[in-house]
């Protein structure tokens, strides 16, 4: 149980309220294992002897034991509860943060589908158990070692019984308990494949209805539904032998103790209350270790869960700040990329980049073309740090982005990304989601400067407007100007369109360009586009080919000089008309 026991970290800050609760069970314990002796008590002092009295007094203390055992489990239920629900509240909050932290690079190696399975039912499993061990896992080795020793000071020949049935049933435990872990674990594999195509299926349900696909998406659902519940299967076999196992020995202990025990009350050695404590002592020496046994399956869970969790907080971000990171000041937007070399795989054997060298000036407009795939999207990505490069540098002003802090060089860098993501809320607060405390007249320019003003007003309740799920009462091109809206409120000094304007109609694309080039001046702009009309008016275009710069200059400059640029412009653009690209 190593990775349990590693996050169980968390129940730290909340360590008082888990002694206390401890405690209070220890007298719990105590309450209950005093009601065997007083049951002896009252057969042997009070039954065989006929004294009323004994037996009105004992049977009082008994009720006020029982009374105070449940006062006590009740308030150590509550601070159980307490502890368990802010342990796993703060582990979601750990998962949430870790991820935040992630680069691009890191989101790049887990799926969505298993992040929330993570952050959902591990951390839930680790939190039952965290319950169940300030009530029941504690309780139950405090209440054999008691019970082990008042059945010695009642018979210690009777407790011989007792420890020949020990070293079996904590045998029975180990062997089911190494068989269990990796039933489990593949338990939480198998949902999270489920979680997975559950996903990919309602957020791609209209593909997947204008293909006709419900068939294919049901079987496949169904696939991972079936395989889920054939795992589930398998730990309920394994429970299904143990529980009856441990029962069968608890009650051969028992059918052992009366046995012997009468024997011993016939030839003058134990009496009657003492054979009937045995009888309570034993099953509360054997009862913790069955509880143990019916524990078995939740935390050969948890400790799975845990693993799968520790996964998550371990990762190392990729991208992370220096230790020596200084803050810039005045900065003015030159971007310069410096023999840059950028491969997904960590290493250049393979790169996407190489032997990149480009500087745009402070307000220039650089445009990046290329076929699919050429690394257009990976060249801008490397300006905020969503990935570091792996030989050179891009520099800003001069200074290597990666001794600036992450949080000061993205707050100089505004970047409306290639698929617009909106979230749940209203027009207002997407559009402010960068600049929370923007004034509505700043978000109104913003909104202007990227052609959505006109839309947003159509609706019902303006900028007001609720969001649907994913902007889905949004069209494309609406969506991508709110994005380009977000990017523009943040005042950046340089800003990245990263394909941002592809849903959107050419007329409204130019003017864009216009309220871009008015208002934002002073501001280095990156566009990546596949069409290229979108790139005729940049100071500099870049042609990408296979990850290299294959050409750079003015459309004039390429026209002239580069082979590639011209034959993309001669494809789209040939008579001078726009045509679908």
């Amino acid at each position: 149980m190593k990775s349990l026991r590693r996050i169980l970290i968390f129940v730290n800050p909340y360590k008082w309220q888990a002694v206390l609760a401890l405690v209070i069970l220890l007298a719990t314990v105590l309450s209950d294992l005093l009601i065997p002796r007083l049951t002896q008590t009252i057969i042997d002092d009070g039954i065989a002897k006929g004294d009323m009295q004994t037996i009105v007094v004992t049977a009082l203390l008994m009720i006020g034991a029982a009374v105070l055992s449940a006062l006590f489990t009740i308030v150590n239920t509550l601070l159980a509860v307490r502890v368990s629900m802010n342990t796993g509240a703060d582990l979601r909050s750990a998962i949430v943060r870790q991820v935040q932290a992630f680069s691009f690079g890191n989101l790049d190696h887990v799926q969505t589908g298993q992040l929330l399975v993570r952050a959902t039912s591990d951390v839930t499993m680790v939190q039952m158990v965290v319950m169940m061990g300030l009530r029941i896992m504690t309780r139950a080795p405090l209440w054999m070692i008691g019970s082990m020793l008042l059945l010695v000071t009642t018979s210690p020949q009777l407790s011989l019984l007792m420890l020949g049935l020990l070293p079996i049933i904590a045998g029975l435990i180990w062997f089911f308990a190494t068989k269990a872990r990796p039933v489990f674990m593949s338990v939480q594999r198998k949902l999270d494949r489920l979680n997975q195509v559950m996903q990919e299926s309602l957020e791609g349900v209209r593909v997947v209805k204008a293909f006709v696909r419900d068939g294919h998406e049901s079987a496949r659902f169904e696939q991972a539904n079936r395989d889920l519940t054939d795992q589930m299967i398998q730990v309920g076999q394994l429970m299904a032998v143990l529980m009856p196992v441990m029962f069968f020995l608890v009650n051969l202990g028992v059918v052992g103790v009366v046995w012997f025990g009468g024997q011993l009350t016939i030839s003058g050695g134990l009496k009657i209350g003492q054979v009937v404590a045995s009888v309570n002592y034993m099953t509360l020496s054997i009862f913790p270790l069955m509880m143990l046994g019916m524990m078995l399956g939740p935390l050969s869970a948890a400790d799975a869960s845990a693993e799968r969790i520790l996964q998550v907080l371990d990762a190392e971000p990729e991208v992370k700040d220096r230790t020596d990171a200084q803050v810039p000041s005045g900065v003015v937007g030159r971007v310069a990329f410096e023999n840059v070399c950028f491969s997904y795989n960590h290493g250049c054997d393979e790169p996407v980049l190489s032997g990149i060298d480009l500087v745009a000036e402070p307000g220039q407009r650089v445009a990046v073309l290329g076929a699919t795939g050429s690394g257009k999207s990976s060249l801008i990505h490397l300006i905020p740090r969503f990935y570091d490069v792996e030989r050179g540098r891009v520099t800003l002003d001069g200074v290597d982005v990666r001794d600036i802090p992450l949080h000061a060089l993205r707050a100089q860098v505004g970047v409306a990304l290639q698929e617009a993501v909106l979230f749940s809320g209203t027009i207002r607060d997407n559009i402010r989601y960068g600049c929370p405390e923007a004034t509505d007249e700043e978000v109104v320019a913003a909104a202007k400067a990227a052609q959505a003003h006109e839309f947003i007003m159509a609706f019902p309740d303006g900028y007001d407007t609720e969001v649907g799920q994913r902007g889905v009462n949004l069209s494309g091109g609406q969506k991508q100007r709110l994005s380009i809206a977000r990017a523009l409120l943040v005042h950046p000094k340089v800003l990245i369109l990263d394909d941002s304007t592809s849903a959107v109609d050419f007329e409204t694309e130019a003017e864009i360009e216009a309220a871009l080039a008015q208002l934002h001046a002073d501001c280095t702009t990156f566009v990546v586009a596949q069409r290229i009309s979108t790139v005729l008016n940049a100071d500099k275009i870049v042609v990408l080919e296979s990850g290299q710069i294959a050409a750079e200059g003015t459309h004039a400059e390429l026209m002239a000089s580069s082979p590639i640029y011209r034959e993309i412009y001669e494809s789209q653009l040939g008579n001078g008309e726009v045509r679908n690209g």
